[in-house]
């Protein structure tokens, strides 16, 4: 005997833009995974605008000896996207482009210099804010791209071997294209997670786990006063030594790279 599945008359309650659920009477089987599977292919995935959210089965009259007479009631709850909870092997995006703050000794380019009438503005080749003993450089806005993935993974993949490669891999660069970013661009600045628990089934569940990357671009051809030029991926350190020469047309020992 094949399993038959009826909306009952009473169905449809709904609460407008908060809830809404769907009644079934269903026949022909004594099994419940059965049932609920069948349920599960016959009520729709939306109803007014809102997002089926759990389907449930209850026995109501079950034969062991005729299972083919077995008859369950059936329901499904239907909820706003928002309230749903995430199932496994979902996941979600996020990215913030917000400035941050760069410390810098080096310009890219030196846009005027000005002296006194008769005398020549001293060349540091790009350095920023010499003074007699040093070069103390300035702080400038920088653009930041940092986003973050959240997915969410069966348990059985989450194992102490993949928390300790999670463990060891904070700190490194992609090694190639990664979310558009090409190779040396991508930092992976660590990940967190947590089990998720449902009270029905405690030995089921899956993570939650949040991954954070940084980006910053690579640079090619780069020129520090007279040196260069200079490729550097974008998460190496470039930094400058300056040492003291002195300027023929300005007769002054100036602080140059």
């Amino acid at each position: 005997m094949p399993i038959t599945i009826n909306e009952n008359i009473q169905s449809r309650e709904v609460a407008e833009g908060l809830w809404a659920e769907l009644a079934y009477t269903i026949r022909g089987t004594a099994d419940e995974a059965a049932a609920l599977s069948s349920l599960k292919v016959t009520a729709p995935t939306s109803v007014h605008g809102l997002i089926r959210h759990q389907v449930t089965v209850e026995p109501v009259h079950i034969d062991s000896d005729n299972p083919d007479h077995g008859i369950w009631t059936g329901t499904a709850r239907y909820e706003p996207y928002q309230n749903q909870q995430p199932q496994t092997g979902e996941w979600v995006f996020n990215f913030d482009t917000g400035g941050g703050t760069h410390h810098i000794t080096q310009s890219l380019a030196t846009i005027a210099a000005h002296a006194p009438a008769g005398q020549a503005a001293p060349d540091f080749q790009g350095a920023i804010g010499v003074n007699q003993d040093n070069v103390e450089g300035v702080d400038i806005t920088v653009p930041v791209y940092s986003f973050s993935e959240t997915h969410y993974l069966p348990d059985s993949m989450v194992t102490n071997a993949y928390k300790g490669t999670l463990f060891h891999l904070t700190g490194k660069v992609n090694a190639g294209t990664f979310k558009g970013l090409a190779a040396g661009e991508c930092l992976f600045l660590g990940a967190s997670g947590s089990r998720r628990v449902p009270e029905s089934d405690p030995s089921g569940g899956n993570w939650e786990i949040t991954f954070r990357f940084a980006g910053s671009p690579n640079a090619t051809g780069l020129m520090v006063g007279g040196i260069g030029p200079i490729d550097k991926k974008g998460w190496e350190y470039l930094w400058v030594r300056y040492q003291d020469a002195e300027d023929g047309a300005a007769k002054a020992l100036v602080k140059r790279p």
